[in-house]
């Protein structure tokens, strides 16, 4: 049998990134805060290629072997998540709505927190109630980062 399991690391403009696979199967994406070189296994080759393009913003949607893990209704809220377009948002109150859960903003805010996949599962295009930037794993500041740099690399057409 092959072990195909593989563990990266890649530098990006917010910190040094974990890439974590098993079976073929990315199963977690993190942020680390020790600092060392970047080191890329061969199987997570192609995945690491993605999330660099992602940070110079050439990439905009990701085609990655994720592990599907979780509970049903975390998979159901990581879904809706992956949805949302680059450089969209929605609220937690949102996703809870087309969910058809009443008042469940909070039940989807604790899905979306136990996210492993950061990036590849957008949860950083997740607000709060008025659209107020909320809650992060990686830390607020990330998010903020993530947000501005999408909105930065968007398509547009100026007019006049």
């Amino acid at each position: 049998m092959i072990d195909d399991t593989g563990l990266s690391t890649i530098s990006t403009p917010l910190g040094r990134l974990i890439i974590a696979s098993r079976n073929g199967l990315i199963y977690r994406i993190s942020f680390d805060e020790a600092t060392a070189p970047e080191i890329v296994s061969p199987a997570l080759a192609p995945a690491a290629a993605q999330l660099h393009d992602y940070f110079a913003g050439t990439l905009i949607t990701f085609d990655l072997p994720l592990e599907d893990g979780g509970t049903p209704f975390q998979k159901a809220v990581w879904q809706m998540v992956k949805a949302i377009p680059y450089g969209k948002t929605k609220t937690y109150g949102e996703i809870a709505s087309e969910l058809g859960i009443k008042n469940g903003a909070r039940a989807v805010g604790l899905a979306v927190g136990a996210n492993p996949l950061l990036i590849a599962i957008p949860c950083h295009r997740v607000l709060g109630s008025q659209n107020r930037l909320t809650g992060y794993a990686a830390g607020i500041e990330r998010k903020k980062w993530l947000l501005m740099h999408e909105a930065g690399h968007l398509p547009f057409v100026l007019k006049g």
